[in-house]
């Protein structure tokens, strides 16, 4: 006879919330009892019962992990677990595991990353500001406008998303330069036109074009500072699609209010979503997106599956992949 499992789904609002959270349950086996909430501490007693927590950006503390004493799984339903207090999880023996293998976002990522990149080069958006307001800004605009091909691209991060996005790059002439723990093999060096692996600091005081692709843990947060943003050179642009917090935001909004960076893409924020004051929504030369990388409707349907079909594994008795702790 099989045994329930509790799970709670919880999904929160800015991502979709209930009505997300209510097909996310559809793909559970009969065997798993789904509560659907948009807060962790929403349910007292769903937590209390839960086995599993799969959760879709919504924080996981200490507090909650207490609350929750049948727990053995925390999925996140996305490549970052930053909202996952992972420490106090090991300490309790439940494990957390991301999707991080799947490569569910990572297609998408790549073209956010690129969108944001050729909406700073051509200048989309004061084009079309300008055009709405009768303002034919050719002549002003024309010294901005700039190309993809032959500039420098530097990756910070070359994990699932960070190998698309340099595949991209070499579509696109471009070359690339990569920074992280590792180097990688020579033969994916190759595929990626030659990428080569360089100090962090290297990288930053090179490339034309600057992409974040890095977790968010303790040694990251603000891996991007007022020093190191201030390695960068002036023509050069940051584009931010992993997560807010690896840049310090005043800092950038510095920098850009200075003109000691040519621009922007931004598509993470911390906190999320941004409040009124966050100095970036008015800053020059930014484009911003509302974490929209991970969102499409092909890539809801990815991270959907890839998180249920762990959650699903591990409790027929399989080892769950991608575990951070």
């Amino acid at each position: 006879m099989t045994t329930t499992k509790n799970v709670l789904a919880v999904v929160s609002p800015h991502v979709g919330g209930r009505g997300i959270g209510a097909g996310l349950a559809t793909l559970f086996p009969e065997s798993a009892h789904v509560t659907v909430v948009e807060t962790t501490d929403e349910d007292p007693a769903a937590l209390r019962a839960a086995h599993v927590v799969i959760t879709a950006l919504a924080p996981v503390t200490a507090e909650h992990l207490t609350g929750a004493p049948e727990l053995e799984l925390v999925q996140c339903a996305s490549h970052g677990f930053d909202y996952v207090d992972v420490d106090a999880a090991r300490e309790r023996g439940v494990r957390v595991c991301n999707i991080g293998s799947s490569g569910a976002e990572a297609q998408n990522v790549a073209e956010q990353t690129f969108a944001l990149m050729l909406a700073l080069a051509k200048q989309l958006i004061p084009a079309h500001t300008a055009l709405v307001d009768a303002d034919w800004a050719l002549p002003r605009l024309q010294q901005s406008l700039t190309e993809l091909c032959g500039k420098t691209l530097g990756i910070v991060g070359l994990g699932q998303i960070g190998r698309q996005v340099a595949r991209r790059a070499v579509a696109f002439d471009m070359s690339v330069l990569y920074a992280g723990r590792h180097r990688v093999a020579p033969e994916t060096e190759a595929e990626f036109g030659g990428a080569r692996h360089v100090p962090l600091d290297e990288l930053l005081g090179t490339a034309d074009y600057i992409s974040l692709h890095t977790p968010l843990t303790d040694e990251t947060r603000h891996l991007l500072n007022a020093e190191r943003l201030a390695l960068l050179k002036p023509s050069a642009f940051l584009i931010n699609t992993a997560r807010g917090a690896l840049i310090d935001q005043d800092a950038l909004a510095d920098a850009l209010e200075k003109g000691t960076l040519a621009g922007a893409g931004i598509d993470v924020f911390d906190p999320e979503p941004p409040t009124a004051s966050l100095r970036l929504l008015r800053a020059p030369n930014v484009v911003l997106s509302p974490h929209a990388g991970g969102v499409t409707r092909e890539t809801l349907v990815r991270i959907a599956l890839a998180a249920v079909q762990n959650v699903t594994g591990f409790l027929s008795g399989t080892a769950p992949r991608d575990a951070v702790n």
